[in-house]
């Protein structure tokens, strides 16, 4: 018995290892990019409330008066300030760590990112995750930047946030979020000055709508995606949205950017087989209807951008599911993209925003097989 438990110990070993995923040469500019910057990376949790704004009923939750948010806070140990600010928005039925390996890429080059619990869309929310709470997402976005600089000197351990420097971005449900708190035009944040969308929805807005705010753009998105259509919701990306970009990862899959995925879901073909039926009964969607409901006719009308065009984009359509890529190399690209695209326009130092823009438009194709890259206009 004591040697059939060391050979299995030993091939569960030898099973892990080989599943390693494969990194770039350490020299190439995306390994270098993948070490973390100069900064320890520090977290804590607080929780903030919004005292301005109601939650609503949600099946046998009878709502509040208020929205509590229940944030992490990424910072850079022994780093000062002023820090650019980022607020990450977790998809539905996730929770604030979902992006937690690209927010600890982000504070270890002096960013703080702040991440909360959405009330009623993260996965334990009271009465079930409801997704058309999303249209209160981009009220909480602004709330946690002001919460956020506005938090007593006692109670966060990293110096000012520079109001002029300051970003969203989320997966998934959580893309759309930021999105909206980038360009709606009722909603939106006028401080956000730069988005990322990754693996986020986008098919319902036009050209129009991305003209409501300035911010410069990112779209990920994996060309297997079997949750957030990629054909619909990031092909067209650079043709939509002016001074943007589009990172595609062949391969990839919706649920592969999830933090839990890597490594926990390295022995599965596909991660999306395992999350879009979770997904669509959290969502009240019959994945065999032909003509499921819109839930986002909330989000607004043609006078606003929103446009829905028929049919909906298919939502867990792939049958069979195809193999996808190993989650961990979606991982990497995503935290480079990521990464770079917010130093390319937050980085105080001229030649380092260069930089951080040459290794999102050339260098991360050239060290990733799995990535292609798109800018608007060209």
């Amino acid at each position: 018995m004591l040697l059939l438990l060391a050979i299995l110990a030993v091939g569960g070993g030898l099973a892990w290892v080989f599943s390693t995923p494969t990194s770039p040469a350490a020299e190439s500019p995306s390994g270098i990019w993948l070490q973390r910057g100069p900064y320890a990376v520090q977290a804590f949790d607080h929780t903030f409330i919004d005292h301005s704004r109601p939650t609503a009923a949600n099946n046998s939750y009878p709502g509040s008066n208020n929205r509590e948010l229940k944030a992490t806070i990424w910072y850079p140990e022994g780093f000062a300030g002023p820090h650019p600010l980022v607020i990450y928005s977790h998809g539905f039925m996730s929770t604030r760590t979902g992006g937690r390996y690209m927010a600890a890429g982000l504070a270890s080059r002096g960013y703080v990112v702040v991440a909360a619990d959405y009330p009623l869309t993260y996965r334990f929310a009271p009465g079930g995750p409801a997704l058309q709470d999303v249209i209160q997402q981009p009220g909480d976005v602004s709330f946690l930047i002001d919460a956020t600089m506005q938090l007593s000197s006692d109670v966060r351990p990293f110096g000012a946030i520079d109001s002029d420097r300051i970003g969203a971005f989320g997966v998934s449900l959580g893309g759309l979020t930021a999105t909206l708190a980038g360009y709606h035009p009722r909603w939106r944040d006028p401080r956000i000055a730069a988005v990322a969308s990754v693996a986020g929805l986008s098919f319902m807005f036009t050209q129009a709508f991305f003209t409501n705010g300035q911010a410069p753009f990112l779209m990920v998105g994996s060309s297997l995606d079997a949750v957030v259509e990629y054909a619909a919701n990031a092909a067209d990306i650079p043709e939509r949205v002016p001074g943007s970009v589009l990172v595609t990862i062949a391969g990839g899959s919706h649920v592969g950017y999830a933090d839990m995925a890597e490594p926990f879901m390295r022995a599965v073909a596909n991660p999306d087989a395992l999350g879009c039926r979770a997904i669509l009964a959290g969502a009240g969607v019959d994945a065999d209807d032909p003509d499921p409901p819109n839930p986002f006719t909330v989000l607004g009308e043609p006078g606003d951008g929103v446009v829905f065009q028929e049919p909906l984009p298919g939502i867990c359509a792939l049958d069979p599911m195809p193999e996808t890529i190993h989650a961990g190399r979606q991982h990497m690209i995503a935290e480079v993209a990521v990464t770079s695209f917010f130093e390319s326009h937050f980085n105080l130092d001229a030649h380092q925003r260069q930089r951080a823009g040459q290794v999102l438009t050339r260098y991360l194709a050239e060290d990733f097989q799995e990535a292609a890259v798109r800018q608007s206009g060209r």
